[in-house]
């Protein structure tokens, strides 16, 4: 056990190692957190992490056993959670599960066993601090699921139920919350069109950034009468789809 995971907040991002978990790591770093940053494997970007103070922790969270394993080892860096952010995610379309019965579990065993087995096993350290915040971030298409990645849809919808339902189970010591996110970064394989596309079909017709998807963190983070609920970061887009 460190001493130092007892003089800070304490916060678990999925999916560390890039994009948006990597960014939030960094933002809360520089709030004074520890952060223990899981990754699978994207281990630049927590290498990078590593250097400002966060500390690594490798698990694929496809295989049950493997995210037992991260239980413990988030365990034995710590005795309190304040913060945990359920962020990993495999954004499979329909061609692809359809062909490879491995991805089809991942996406359910990612989206929805992993968190699961999360907030269950850690409820006890976030409980500790009497203001432990679960934020799980899910997707605008839950609502409104999209035909060429169902099963992600349907993943992310299981997800959105167990934030609602661990955040009846754990209040009052314990709040869960969810964040929506729409089209707030493209991916490199995004060309023009496919985002001239997207932007016009978004109301605020720009590319949100990661800047208001960790705005939408501090908000839950800080506000103690929210649980339960879900922040849509997504320019409007979920008005038209």
């Amino acid at each position: 056990m460190t001493t130092t995971s007892k003089q800070k907040p304490v916060a678990l991002i999925t999916g560390a190692g890039r994009r948006f978990g990597f960014e939030l790591a960094k933002a809360l770093l520089a709030e004074n957190y520890l952060v223990l940053a899981h990754y699978n494997s994207s281990r630049d970007g927590v290498a990078e992490l590593e250097q400002l103070g966060a500390i690594g922790l490798q698990a694929d969270l496809t295989q049950q056993n493997a995210v037992e394993l991260l239980i413990e080892n988030v365990k034995t860096h710590t005795d309190r959670l304040d913060l945990l952010v359920n962020n990993a995610s495999c954004f499979f379309n329909n061609e692809k599960v359809n062909q490879d019965p491995s991805a089809l579990a991942a996406v359910f065993q990612v989206h929805v066993q992993a968190p699961y087995l999360l907030i269950h096993a850690l409820s006890d350290l976030l409980a500790s601090t009497g203001n432990g915040v679960v934020i799980n971030i899910t997707d605008i298409y839950t609502d409104s699921p999209s035909t060429d990645y169902i099963a992600y849809c349907a993943a992310k919808a299981g997800l959105a139920n167990l934030t609602q339902s661990f955040a009846k189970q754990l209040a009052p010591e314990v709040r869960v919350n969810g964040i929506q996110p729409g089209p707030i970064l493209f991916l490199p394989e995004h060309d023009s069109e496919h985002r001239d596309k997207v932007l016009a079909e978004t109301p605020l017709k720009i590319e949100g950034g990661l800047d208001p998807m960790i705005q939408a963190v501090r908000f839950l983070r800080d506000n103690q009468f929210v649980t339960g609920e879900f922040i849509k970061v997504d320019g409007g887009r979920a008005l038209l789809i």
